[in-house]
């Protein structure tokens, strides 16, 4: 089976997660990914602990596989040099450097691709290369804040952020579609380009209609608790046993739920004929639905929506999520051949492709695991390599 990005070879600068995702997800798709990692230290999410996994970080762990980790002192000549060496082969660079910092180190989009033309220069930041706030650093608790995501979730007054890295991880995601877009573009052209991915853009396309609301508006959506601002009913509720989610997200669906329920009394009222009625009546119905569900169990709601086809479904800890019949009938967690950890599980490549699905062939790299396999490849001697380790090159 030949993979999507087979021969296709991904220069990986990057560290902690937005970046590493997006190499990852080009190693998953057959890609060679060379990983290039700061000497003794790492990638600083080694670090980030706990959870760990026989003493390795879960963070770092799951966000790594597919790819080969070689150690690199970048602030040298001689390593400055063997990046080059390694650009001349590359189609693709992945770096999160804060903007500006290429630039001293000479590893600039402008510089390397005077070397290699063809080469797609992946660059992942906070802010983004452009505008007056490029220079600022950026971590994903930050930008969930800063974007505006943070303000519309949890209660009112008390603002909330997302559990997961999601500014990270949809970032990572973009810049890989960013890589693949570029692919297809040098196809035709022959030549590679700048791919500038932001976690603030990232973040200001996931708040997707909050955004456009805003400019219809004029007004900034507040946060809903538990509910959605433009439908209803479409949140959580509290079950005689558990909590709950029921997702009405059409009046087809409020009709159906309501006759499999026995509601038949709210079909009649005309205040709750319509979503756009039941949003403005919100504070009336609501009441109303938490009294009758907290009457029944969870199981036996779920059982007769499930039925007619309404949305609903429990709330899921982490562990129910990924070990449910679903997940692992989607083979969402991904088992990995580690040499220091007995049954590696991570989250899996989420796409399902027919012809060329995504495959493991790489575990998460021990730190400079294949520095020599990298660098004897580019012709260099066992001797250079030793002779490099006592400079503090590698």
């Amino acid at each position: 089976m030949t993979l999507p990005l087979e021969g296709v070879k991904v220069l990986e600068l990057a560290r902690t997660l937005a970046g590493p995702i997006s190499g990852q997800m080009l190693g998953d798709l057959g890609a060679e990914v060379i990983k290039v990692e700061q000497p003794e230290i790492g990638d600083e999410s080694r670090h980030f602990k706990p959870p760990v996994w026989e003493g390795e970080s879960c963070y770092f762990l799951s966000s790594n596989r597919n790819k080969k980790s070689i150690t690199l002192n970048l602030k040298t000549e001689q390593g400055k040099q063997i990046i080059y060496e390694i650009v001349k082969e590359s189609d693709i660079l992945i770096e999160n450097f804060r903007t500006g910092a290429t630039e001293k180190l000479g590893l600039d989009y402008e510089t390397l691709k005077k070397i290699n033309s063809r080469l797609i220069y992946l660059s992942v930041s906070g802010f983004g290369r452009t505008g007056p706030e490029k220079y600022r650093s950026g971590y994903d608790l930050l930008l969930q804040g800063y974007s505006g995501l943070m303000s519309t979730t949890g209660e009112p007054g008390v603002p909330y952020k997302v559990g997961p890295s999601i500014a990270d991880m949809s970032t990572g995601i973009l810049g890989a579609l960013g890589v693949l877009a570029a692919l297809l573009a040098r196809e035709k052209t022959g030549e590679g380009q700048f791919v500038d991915c932001s976690l603030l853009d990232s973040q200001i396309m996931v708040l997707n209609y909050l955004a456009t609301g805003f400019y219809a508006t004029g007004n900034s959506p507040k946060p809903m608790g538990q509910a959605h601002n433009s439908l209803v009913p479409y949140q959580i509720f509290k079950a005689s046993d558990k909590n709950i989610i029921l997702a009405v997200g059409n009046d087809r669906l409020w009709v159906k739920a309501c006759k499999a329920m026995g509601w038949e009394d709210l079909l009649e009222i005309e205040e709750y004929r319509t979503n756009q009625l039941r949003v403005a009546n919100r504070e009336k119905l609501i009441p109303i639905l938490s009294d009758r569900l907290s009457k029944i169990s969870g199981d036996e709601i779920c059982a007769k929506l499930d039925e007619v086809g309404v949305p609903c479904g429990p709330i899921n800890s982490v562990g129910e999520a990924v070990t449910s019949p679903q997940a692992l009938a989607r083979n969402m967690m991904v088992d990995i051949n580690h040499p220091t950890i007995k049954d590696l599980k991570t989250p899996a490549f989420p796409i399902k492709l027919s012809a060329t699905p995504a495959t493991v062939r790489c575990h998460p790299p021990i730190l400079g695991e294949h520095t020599e396999e990298v660098l004897s490849l580019l012709g260099y001697r066992k001797e250079d390599i030793d002779a490099m380790r006592q400079e503090g090159v590698l």
